[in-house]
Protein backbone atom coordinates (compact mmCIF):
# COMPACT_ATOMS: atom_id res chain seq x y z
CA UNK A 1 0.00 0.00 0.00
CA UNK A 2 2.80 2.44 0.84
CA UNK A 3 4.33 1.65 -2.56
CA UNK A 4 1.33 3.35 -4.18
CA UNK A 5 1.00 6.16 -1.64
CA UNK A 6 4.51 7.65 -1.80
CA UNK A 7 4.56 8.49 -5.54
CA UNK A 8 1.14 10.13 -5.21
CA UNK A 9 2.30 12.08 -2.15
CA UNK A 10 5.44 13.11 -4.03
CA UNK A 11 3.41 14.39 -6.97
CA UNK A 12 0.84 16.22 -4.83
CA UNK A 13 3.42 17.89 -2.60
CA UNK A 14 5.42 18.90 -5.65
CA UNK A 15 2.38 20.52 -7.25
CA UNK A 16 1.23 22.26 -4.06
CA UNK A 17 4.66 23.60 -3.17
CA UNK A 18 5.25 24.77 -6.76
CA UNK A 19 1.89 26.55 -6.72
CA UNK A 20 2.74 28.25 -3.43
CA UNK A 21 6.13 29.35 -4.76
CA UNK A 22 4.46 30.82 -7.83
CA UNK A 23 1.81 32.59 -5.73
CA UNK A 24 4.41 34.14 -3.43
CA UNK A 25 6.51 35.15 -6.44
CA UNK A 26 3.48 36.91 -7.93
CA UNK A 27 2.84 38.51 -4.54
CA UNK A 28 6.44 39.75 -4.55
CA UNK A 29 5.90 41.31 -7.97
CA UNK A 30 2.69 42.90 -6.67
CA UNK A 31 4.70 44.74 -4.01
CA UNK A 32 6.61 46.50 -6.79
CA UNK A 33 3.34 47.83 -8.24
CA UNK A 34 1.28 49.26 -5.35
CA UNK A 35 -1.51 50.37 -7.71
CA UNK A 36 -2.54 46.75 -8.32
CA UNK A 37 -5.77 46.04 -6.44
CA UNK A 38 -5.45 42.57 -4.96
CA UNK A 39 -9.17 42.30 -4.31
CA UNK A 40 -10.26 42.26 -7.96
CA UNK A 41 -9.96 39.87 -10.87
CA UNK A 42 -7.03 37.51 -11.20
CA UNK A 43 -5.12 39.03 -8.29
CA UNK A 44 -7.57 37.69 -5.71
CA UNK A 45 -6.19 34.22 -6.48
CA UNK A 46 -2.79 35.53 -5.41
CA UNK A 47 -3.88 37.49 -2.33
CA UNK A 48 -6.29 35.02 -0.71
CA UNK A 49 -3.79 32.23 0.08
CA UNK A 50 -1.03 34.65 1.10
CA UNK A 51 -2.64 37.42 3.16
CA UNK A 52 -2.77 35.60 6.50
CA UNK A 53 0.76 34.26 6.25
CA UNK A 54 2.27 37.56 5.11
CA UNK A 55 0.47 39.57 7.80
CA UNK A 56 1.97 37.36 10.51
CA UNK A 57 5.42 37.58 8.89
CA UNK A 58 5.20 41.38 8.61
CA UNK A 59 4.59 41.59 12.37
CA UNK A 60 7.72 39.54 13.05
CA UNK A 61 9.91 41.12 10.35
CA UNK A 62 8.95 44.70 9.48
CA UNK A 63 9.75 46.16 6.06
CA UNK A 64 13.44 46.93 5.60
CA UNK A 65 13.99 50.39 4.15
CA UNK A 66 10.36 50.52 3.10
CA UNK A 67 10.63 47.23 1.21
CA UNK A 68 8.43 44.32 2.25
CA UNK A 69 10.68 41.26 2.41
CA UNK A 70 8.10 38.79 3.71
CA UNK A 71 7.31 37.26 0.28
CA UNK A 72 11.03 36.66 -0.27
CA UNK A 73 11.28 34.91 3.09
CA UNK A 74 8.37 32.61 2.23
CA UNK A 75 9.72 31.84 -1.24
CA UNK A 76 12.94 30.72 0.47
CA UNK A 77 11.12 28.63 3.10
CA UNK A 78 8.86 26.93 0.56
CA UNK A 79 11.78 26.25 -1.81
CA UNK A 80 13.75 24.71 1.06
CA UNK A 81 10.82 22.48 2.10
CA UNK A 82 10.22 21.47 -1.52
CA UNK A 83 13.86 20.52 -2.01
CA UNK A 84 13.97 18.68 1.31
CA UNK A 85 10.88 16.59 0.58
CA UNK A 86 10.46 16.19 -3.18
CA UNK A 87 13.74 17.35 -4.69
CA UNK A 88 16.09 14.97 -6.50
CA UNK A 89 17.67 14.01 -3.18
CA UNK A 90 14.48 14.62 -1.17
CA UNK A 91 13.25 12.40 1.61
CA UNK A 92 10.21 11.15 -0.30
CA UNK A 93 12.28 10.42 -3.43
CA UNK A 94 14.76 8.45 -1.33
CA UNK A 95 11.95 6.50 0.33
CA UNK A 96 10.49 5.65 -3.08
CA UNK A 97 13.89 4.45 -4.32
CA UNK A 98 14.39 2.38 -1.19
CA UNK A 99 11.05 0.62 -1.64
CA UNK A 100 11.84 -0.36 -5.23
Amino acid sequence: MINNFLPILDLLLGIILSFLTLVFLLRLIMTWYPKINGENGFWIIVTLPTNQILNITKKLIPPIGGVDVSPVIWIGIISFIRELLVGQQGLIKLAIQRLH
